[in-house]
């Protein structure tokens, strides 16, 4: 549903990179999507050129849209796309060998599993985060959030009790649908990831846009400035350092600076948190995707910025920050992701929501530049390992031949 097509700008790529890949290994694709994009909150222009002539069918669902991520208008809107997509199955009911669906949103990937069950064909679900489990981070009243909550727990549990096998962006994610169901299913871990050599080529062509002052480290966050990422504390954490790192005190001391990527409905609290502490932040706002890869390889180290009440597991920026090269500081709670970096060497866990533990991570990174390089090799090899999507999404290919 969030997917960016043709010449938007906008969007996420895993379905339209794994639409092309099938296409590529023999399959015949429909790529079924809103009317509306989620990103740009504006409906498309349907009769577009850049929507036909792709190497898959692209199908849109009509969708009113919505103009906030979390809202009661989106959650209708999701509801009239689920009825639509509906009739799309029965207009189409035997043009489907598998169905393969995101999830959420819960009640259009519940569309999907439940037509998949009636035309007796397999049904694979996309399990790229938790509703209703990611929601009671915003709103979570006893009881109350129970009765609200319940058609996306509803509806997820019907999904994965029908799936005929999953892939989860995190083995935590993989592993969910066994809660709901008695009978074992099929399962892979494939990340979100990105294309290597797509990241590496923005970079390049991007390299001279960035100006760095010598002497500057700069730790860099990419991606939504919302509700589960935790700005905050990176914010009062560069205060920190900022404070501690006055040129008469700490002369050799390298100066750091943290750089935000992207935009979000928390855009102008956290603006004015910086200026209220004086902090070295610079809010870039959103960036062309090939010109945040060139931002996170000119950064010295990257920072994955979460709540510690966030449902996420492993999130879609990671393959780029492991691409760029550099040392990443983590703040997220999943202990999956804890143990990746800690096993992989990659970078550094801090606890999340303290701004004393965070500062002294980035500025420890800052003084070490042979650290730094050292991690930063690591963040690369397990990028091209396990996050290029060339490589890793070949076992999604592999788990539908199975199951077909």
């Amino acid at each position: 549903m969030g997917v960016k097509l043709g010449d938007e700008t906008k969007g996420y790529t895993r379905f339209r990179f794994l639409s092309e890949l099938l296409v590529r290994e023999g399959f015949e694709v429909d790529l079924i999507t809103s009317s509306f994009q989620h990103w740009e909150k504006a409906q498309r222009d349907c009769s577009k050129a850049c929507y036909r002539g792709l190497p898959y069918r692209v199908v849109f669902v009509e969708e009113p849209g919505y103009a906030k991520n979390l809202d009661l208008q989106r959650i209708r809107s999701h509801r009239v796309a689920a009825r639509n997509l509906r009739a799309h199955f029965e207009r189409e009911s035997d043009s489907y060998d598998l169905i393969y669906a995101e999830i959420p949103p819960n009640d259009v990937a519940r569309v999907c599993a439940e037509a998949a069950a009636a035309h007796g064909v397999p049904f694979v679900a996309d399990i790229n985060d938790l509703w209703p489990e990611a929601m009671r981070m915003v709103v979570d009243i006893p009881v109350l959030s129970d009765v609200v909550f319940y058609p996306f727990a509803r509806d997820a549990r019907r999904v994965y009790q029908l799936l005929s096998a999953a892939v989860g962006t995190s083995d935590e994610y993989a592993a969910r649908p066994a809660k709901d169901r008695e009978r074992p299913y099929p399962h892979v871990t494939v990340y979100v990831g990105n294309d290597v050599s797509a990241f590496d080529e923005g970079a390049r062509r991007n390299a001279d846009r960035i100006v760095k002052p010598e002497g500057e480290v700069w730790a860099t966050y990419a991606g939504t400035l919302g509700a589960s990422y935790d700005l905050a504390t990176l914010i009062e954490a560069a205060a920190l350092i900022e404070r501690e790192r006055m040129p008469e005190s700490s002369p050799r001391k390298a100066s750091v600076r943290v750089k935000i990527l992207g935009d979000g409905p928390d855009r102008e609290r956290l603006e004015r948190l910086a200026e209220e502490l004086r902090a070295p932040v610079d809010f870039l706002g959103y960036a062309s995707y090939d010109l945040m890869a060139a931002y996170l390889c000119a950064s010295d180290i990257t920072v994955n910025s979460l709540v510690k009440s966030a449902a996420q597991s492993i999130v879609t920026k990671i393959g780029d920050y492991l691409a760029s090269g550099k040392p990443m500081v983590n703040t997220g709670s999943s202990l999956e992701f804890r143990e990746k970096v800690d096993s992989e060497g990659f970078g550094v866990n801090v606890p999340a929501e303290d701004p004393r533990a965070l500062a002294d991570v980035l500025a420890s990174l800052a003084d070490r530049s042979a650290t730094r390089k050292i991690m930063g090799a690591k963040a690369r090899s397990v990028a091209e390992r396990e996050f290029d999507q060339p490589h890793s999404y070949r076992a999604i290919v592999d788990l539908l031949r199975t199951l077909l």
